[in-house]
C-alpha cells in the first residue's frame, strides 16, 4: 500500500514539473540582441500558427522526425556506389557518433558520393523519396508547409538528395542546401560552404515576403547549427523543437501526402539504420545460400513437392481459391514481381501454363521452370503469338500492367489479352518483402531473381476471381470492347485488393526513375538488346 501510494505521488510530481517547465519555457519571449536579430526560442510543442505567411523550416531535425541522417546517405552509398561503399560507410559509423552534427555530414558525403557519375545519379529521385516521406512529421508539415502561403526548407544535405523529395512530393517553394563539387562529370563527395551558398541566393527573392511586411516569415529549427542566422535575420519567431518532442511527433499519413508515392525505385526494401545494415550484411551470405536452395527447388522438383518444400525455406503464400477459374486457360493477374506467372502456375498445379514477358533477362528465362515467350510490342504479332498458345491446348498467364508497381496502385492494363476473345481468369496478387526488393527500372535485371529470394520470409497472397467472359471474335469487336473489358479487370483486381487504379503506364515509369522510355529494341524479331539504361519488369 505504502509503496504504491509512493509512487503514484512520484509520477504525480513528474508531470507536475514537465508541465511548470513547458510552461516556463513558453512564457519566456524570443530575446532580441542589440542588432534586432531574433534568437531562436526552445519549444516543447509547436505553436498553432495562422495559415498564411512564410515558413523557412530546418529539414533535419525539424521536418523529419529522425536525429539521424545517417540512414539517407547509407541508402544512397548502396543504391549508388555498391555493397562495398555501403560497407565502408557502417565501418565508419562509429567514428561518425563522435563528430558534430555538420562535420558528420560532410563526411558521409564523401563515403557516399566521391566518384558518381552526376547525370547518373537518380537515387534521389527514384530509391530516397520514400525514405524522406515516411520519416516526415505530421505536426511540423500542417505547421510549416501545408498551411502557409510559402515554405522554404534548409538543409545541410547535398541538394542533389533532398531537392526532388522536398519539391516534387511536398510541394515545398524554395530549397536551401549545398550543392556537391564535381569534376568532368563526376562527384568529388565535397559539398559548398553554408557561406558560398548564402552568396549566390538571393534570400529576400527565396523568402518572397510580401510588400510593406503583410507576411511574417516564421521559422522551424532543427539539428545542427547550418544556416542558422538565415533564422535569425529573417524570421520573426523561430522554434526549434526539442528531442522530446520530436519523439512525440506522428508520421504524416500516406493518404495526405501532397503527391502520391506510385513509383520508387532501389534494392533496399527497409530502412537503413546502422544497426539494420549490419544485420543485412551479416545476412547476406546465408540469404544466397538460400535463394540457391529456393531456385533449385523450383527447378528440380515438380509443383506438387516444390510448393511445400519452399513453404518449409521460408516463402510464405497465402491463396483464395475461386472454383470457375480451374477451367480457365487465360490468367491475368496485377504484376508485383517476376515470380507472379510461377506462382499462378503453381497454386493452380498446371506446368502447361505460359508466361507472356517483356525485358526479362534471359537468365530469368532459362532458370524459369514454366515456358516463357517474348513480347515484341508489335500488337499484330504478340496477339498471334498468343493466340496460337491458346489454341495450342496450353494455358496463358498475362500481367497487363506491364511492369511492376511496388505501392498499393495499379497501372493502367494494356487491352491485347482481352482482344483474345476467350474468358479470362483475374488472379489479384500482393506481395511483400523485408529486406530486398526483386524489381528494378534502372539496374542489373539478371540479379531479380536472387535478390527476391534472399529475402528472408517473401509472401504472397493471392487471390483467383470470377471469370470474365470476353467475345471480343480477335480484336474485331470494336476498340471501345477490348478496352472496357481490362479496365473491367483492373477495376475487379483493385477492389479485390483495396489498391487504386490509375492511367500510368511502364512509359511513365521508365521516364521518372530510368531517365528512359522502358522500350526494347527488337532486332529481325528475335535478337534484343535494351536500351541505355536497363529495363526490367
Amino acid at each position: 500500500m505504502s509503496k504504491a501510494f509512493a509512487k503514484s505521488c512520484s509520477q504525480i510530481n513528474k508531470a507536475l514539473i514537465r508541465r511548470l517547465n513547458a510552461l516556463v519555457v513558453r512564457a519566456q519571449p524570443p530575446p532580441a540582441r542589440p542588432d534586432g536579430r531574433v534568437v531562436p526560442t526552445t519549444l516543447d510543442a509547436l505553436p498553432a500558427w495562422r495559415g498564411g505567411g512564410v515558413a523557412v523550416c530546418k529539414v533535419e531535425g525539424g521536418l523529419l522526425r529522425s536525429s539521424s541522417t545517417f540512414p539517407y546517405f547509407m541508402l544512397v552509398a548502396l543504391e549508388a556506389g555498391g555493397l562495398l561503399r555501403g560497407l565502408l560507410l557502417l565501418l565508419l559509423y562509429p567514428a561518425l557518433r563522435l563528430l558534430g552534427h555538420g562535420r558528420a555530414i560532410k563526411a558521409m558525403a564523401v563515403v557516399s558520393f566521391l566518384g558518381l557519375k552526376r547525370d547518373a545519379f537518380r537515387a534521389g529521385r527514384a530509391a530516397l523519396p520514400r525514405l524522406l516521406l515516411e520519416d516526415v512529421s505530421a505536426e511540423v508539415f500542417d505547421a510549416a508547409v501545408a498551411s502557409r502561403r510559402r515554405a522554404v526548407c534548409v538543409s545541410a544535405m547535398p541538394r542533389a538528395m533532398v531537392e526532388p523529395f522536398l519539391r516534387e512530393y511536398l510541394g515545398v517553394d524554395a530549397v536551401v542546401a549545398p550543392e556537391m563539387r564535381e569534376l568532368r562529370g563526376r562527384y568529388l563527395g565535397v559539398t559548398q560552404d553554408e557561406s558560398e551558398v548564402l552568396r549566390g541566393l538571393d534570400v529576400e527573392k527565396v523568402i518572397a515576403r510580401a510588400e510593406k511586411g503583410g507576411d511574417d516569415v516564421v521559422g522551424v529549427g532543427g539539428l545542427g547549427s547550418s544556416f542558422v542566422h538565415l533564422f535569425q535575420n529573417h524570421c520573426k519567431e523561430v522554434y526549434v523543437p526539442t528531442e522530446s518532442a520530436r519523439r512525440r511527433w506522428h508520421a504524416l499519413p500516406r493518404r495526405r501526402y501532397p503527391k502520391p508515392l506510385i513509383f520508387h525505385d532501389g534494392r533496399i526494401a527497409f530502412r537503413p539504420t546502422a544497426a539494420a545494415t549490419l544485420a543485412m550484411f551479416m545476412w547476406l551470405p546465408l540469404g544466397a545460400a538460400l535463394a540457391v536452395a529456393r531456385i533449385a527447388s523450383f527447378l528440380i522438383l515438380p509443383f506438387s513437392l516444390s510448393v511445400p518444400l519452399l513453404a518449409a525455406l521460408g516463402m510464405h503464400t497465402r491463396v483464395i481459391a475461386n472454383s470457375s477459374s480451374a477451367a480457365t486457360n487465360l490468367f491475368a493477374c496485377n504484376h508485383r514481381s517476376l515470380l507472379d506467372p510461377l506462382y499462378v502456375a503453381a497454386v493452380a498445379g498446371r506446368a502447361d501454363l505460359a508466361a507472356a514477358t517483356y525485358s526479362i533477362s534471359r537468365l530469368s528465362e532459362i532458370l524459369s521452370p514454366i515456358p516463357t515467350f517474348r513480347l515484341t510490342r508489335d500488337r499484330a504479332a504478340d496477339r498471334a503469338a498468343m493466340q496460337a498458345k491458346l489454341s495450342g491446348g496450353g494455358g496463358l498467364v498475362v500481367c497487363p500492367e506491364g511492369t511492376t508497381c511496388r505501392e498499393p496502385f495499379l497501372l493502367r492494363f494494356s487491352p491485347l489479352f482481352a482482344e483474345l476473345g476467350c474468358g479470362v481468369a483475374p488472379v489479384a496478387l500482393h506481395s511483400s518483402v523485408g529486406m530486398f526488393h526483386g524489381t528494378t527500372a534502372g539496374g542489373w535485371k539478371a540479379l531479380d531473381p536472387l535478390f527476391l529470394l534472399m529475402n528472408p520470409v517473401p509472401a504472397y497472397i493471392m487471390q483467383f476471381l470470377d471469370t470474365i467472359e470476353i467475345e471480343c471474335d480477335g480484336g474485331g469487336g470494336g476498340p471501345e470492347a477490348p478496352c472496357a473489358a481490362a479496365n473491367e479487370v483492373q477495376r475487379r483486381i483493385a477492389e479485390a485488393l483495396g489498391y487504386t487504379c490509375t492511367g500510368l503506364t511502364r512509359r511513365d515509369k521508365y521516364l521518372m526513375l530510368a531517365g528512359n522510355e522502358g522500350l526494347v529494341d527488337v532486332d529481325h524479331g528475335a535478337k534484343k538488346k535494351t536500351t541505355a539504361s536497363t529495363t526490367q519488369n
